[in-house]
C-alpha cells in the first residue's frame, strides 16, 4: 500500500526522493511495503554492491538484512525526518508513518538509524 498522493522526484543532489501532492496528517501510515529477507552470507555479498545503501539490518538480533519493495529505499535521510519507519518481522513488511504533519509539495525523510530523531552519524558520514 502506498499513498496515491506520493511520487519520486529529483531530490537536489541526493538523487531520488519520496515527495507528497497533498497535506498529510501527523500519524498517518504512508505506506506499507513487503521485504525480501536474506541472511547473513547474502549481506556480505550485498555489502559489496550499490544495494548496500538500499538494505535495512532485519531480525530482532539484527543477524539478516532485507530489500523493501516498494518506495521504501528511496526515502532520504534526515537526523530531523518527518517519517518513521516500523518493522514487522513476523510479517515481513515495512510501514511508514509520518512523525508531523506533511505539507503538499514536501520530501518525505526516515531516519536510516530507525528512530526518527536519532543523531547517532549514519554509515556514509562516519569518518574513518
Amino acid at each position: 500500500m502506498i499513498l496515491p498522493c506520493l511520487f519520486i522526484a529529483p531530490s537536489g543532489n541526493r538523487g531520488r526522493g519520496v515527495f507528497t501532492s497533498e497535506k498529510i496528517k501527523k500519524g498517518t501510515v504512508i505506506e506499507i511495503a513487503p521485504v525480501i529477507v536474506m541472511g547473513q552470507k547474502d549481506r556480505g555479498l550485498l555489502d559489496q554492491t550499490l544495494l548496500h545503501d538500499y538494505i535495512f539490518e532485519w531480525g530482532e538480533e539484527r543477524n539478516q538484512c532485507c530489500m523493501a519493495l516498494g518506495y521504501v529505499p528511496v526515502y532520504n535521510h534526515s537526523y530531523t525526518s518527518n517519517c518513521e519507519y516500523e518493522m514487522d518481522f513476523d510479517s515481513e513488511l515495512i510501514s511508514v508513518k509520518t512523525v508531523r504533519t506533511v505539507q503538499a509539495g514536501e520530501e518525505l525523510f526516515i531516519n536510516y538509524n530507525g528512530d526518527w530523531n536519532d543523531a547517532k552519524p549514519v554509515w556514509f558520514e562516519v569518518k574513518e
